[in-house]
């Protein structure tokens, strides 16, 4: 299973948020930084994230972005659900493309749906809370609460 870039970036700018305190802002600036990524791909993934509810914009000259909700109510299984736009690992999941001719008889499709229903029972049973543990450490390598100059 491979995620999407889509789907990697939302889950790294909940991390990111997650070692903020509630009170602080963060900015699309910001995190592209920390991260090394393009800007523009984070303000879509951004923009997205605050329509589901996830995190909240605050606008203005002072303005930023947090988390809409405590770590702990934000499920990485929902949010790759949400974020992954295709779990078709293989021709066969998709009835309208499937041109493969072994599809009445083969077995794989079912080991393949066994597979992917592993892996999201997985992620279902994590949190943001779970993947910031060790904040002091990733707030360290993210320098995130340093202060500002």
């Amino acid at each position: 299973m491979r995620l999407t870039n889509y789907t990697d970036y939302s889950l790294r700018v909940l991390l990111y948020l997650a070692l903020k305190e509630q009170s602080q802002l963060a900015n699309i600036k910001e995190i592209a930084d920390a991260y090394n990524i393009s800007k523009n791909h984070l303000m879509k993934v951004t923009y997205d994230l605050g329509k589901m509810e996830l995190i909240e914009t605050i606008r203005g000259r002072n303005g930023g972005i947090r988390l809409k909700k405590a770590p702990s109510d934000i499920n990485i299984g929902a949010v790759v659900r949400k974020t992954e736009d295709d779990f078709n690992l293989v021709e066969c999941f998709d009835a309208e493309r499937n041109s493969c001719i072994v599809t009445p008889a083969c077995g794989l499709k079912h080991v393949f749906h066994q597979a992917l229903a592993a892996y999201l029972n997985v992620l279902d049973q994590y949190t943001l809370k779970d993947l910031v543990k060790n904040k002091e450490t990733l707030q360290m390598l993210f320098q995130v609460n340093r202060p500002q100059l």
